[in-house]
């Protein structure tokens, strides 16, 4: 492990780990670790030998606490970046993860916020320790989650659990997460490496062709939105051109809290 972002890959016989690694900023997703996710994912969907993904933040600090919103002035500061930023580079990662072939778990310690959130909705199963944190609070920064990454959300948490995370925007503690369906099952901190590699066990004794099915007929019978129309998209990033996701990005940047003018 370097000091550098990045997506690691470790081979264990029919078990594969995938670390999300950005030291010191509690593993924030920048842009090249979106495209390697996307990468590395459908890398390994397409391996026949492999039977179960356990997907991980570096260290036992955290999941991953979002996006990393340093690069947000460089690489997602407009709405045609922000665009490719949310249906390129975010969703080509979370579409791969979700459509891997084989199970995935995401082992969670500590904040699993925004975008690390999302990636652990995409996998299979969600297993957290009680250190876990859990929350989209992108109505603090003034700008709206991308219906794409909605749409990781949503299957799992229904429309009231959904609005709330995305309009009160706190964060929830690891038991609150459970009992409102984001999450598998909670550990203890100390056994959660150990449950989640028993867990991959356990999915990888069984018969690989079966699970791969199961997954696919989920996913089958699983209500699917219409295609979105050109008009929602742009209204999907409008906020680009508000006030308020100045304000909020600027407030962030500071440390201090918005004071959002609805405009």
């Amino acid at each position: 492990m370097t000091g550098n972002p990045e997506i690691l890959v470790e081979r264990n016989g029919e078990i594969a780990t995938v670390t999300l690694s950005n030291p010191g900023k509690l593993n924030a997703i920048t842009v090249a670790m979106w495209r390697e996710l996307k990468r590395v994912m459908s890398a390994l969907s397409a391996e026949d030998a492999l039977r179960c993904v356990v997907l991980r933040g570096a260290g036992s600090e955290a999941f991953a606490a979002g996006a990393d919103i340093a690069e947000f002035a460089i690489e997602r500061d407009s709405m045609e970046q922000g665009r490719r930023y949310h249906r390129e580079y975010v969703h080509g990662a979370l579409e791969a993860v979700g459509e891997c072939r084989h199970p995935t778990i995401a082992m969670i310690h500590g904040p699993c916020a925004g975008g690390g959130l999302e990636i652990a909705c995409m996998c299979d199963l969600r297993i957290a320790g009680p250190s876990g944190r859990f929350g989209v609070p992108i109505t603090r920064l003034g700008f709206a989650i991308a219906y794409d990454e909605l749409a990781a959300l949503l299957p799992l948490t229904g429309r009231a659990v959904a609005l709330e995370i995305l309009v009160e925007g706190r964060m929830w503690n690891a038991a609150e997460a459970l009992q409102k369906g984001l999450l598998t099952r909670v550990v203890p901190d100390s056994e959660l490496e150990q449950e989640a590699y028993a867990t991959a066990r356990r999915i990888a004794d069984g018969a690989p062709l079966v699970n791969r099915w199961h997954k696919s007929f989920v996913r089958r019978l699983a209500p699917q939105p219409d295609p979105l129309a050109e008009s929602e998209i742009a209204e999907n990033f409008a906020y680009f051109a508000t006030e308020d996701y100045r304000i909020g990005m600027q407030a962030f940047a500071e440390k201090k809290r918005p004071q959002f003018k609805g405009r």
